[in-house]
């Protein structure tokens, strides 16, 4: 039986701007808490565990510049922030999802 192995190019590689775009350790967590819809940065923070704000704004930051995420400010005292995806990040899910359920099954 003949494995599929995967074709890459080392001068244009999807995979690799893949990851270049959501390959920082906490943006699948974030992508897949925001799929529960819009969320403030605070509960994010909260929900996401082990992540502190440094990185939280770091890699919402990448996100955003990337099109997965947007981010609207609310004039309000304090100002809040609410982040959710783009359908370019919804298009995420499916892999998300796919590469959770593995971790569920082979990395426990």
């Amino acid at each position: 039986m003949a494995k599929n192995k995967l074709k890459i190019s080392e001068t244009n590689c999807s995979l690799k701007d893949v990851l270049d775009i959501i390959g920082g350790k906490w943006a699948m967590p974030i992508i897949y808490h925001l799929s529960k819809g819009k969320m403030r940065f605070k509960e994010m923070e909260r929900t996401i565990e082990g992540i502190n704000t440094r990185m939280l704004v770091k890699e919402l930051k990448n996100m955003d510049a990337n099109g997965i995420i947007t981010r609207s400010v609310f004039a309000t005292v304090p100002p809040t922030v609410e982040y959710e995806l783009t359908k370019k990040g919804e298009k995420l899910l499916p892999s998300i999802y796919s590469l959770y359920n593995w971790g569920q099954e082979y990395a426990n």
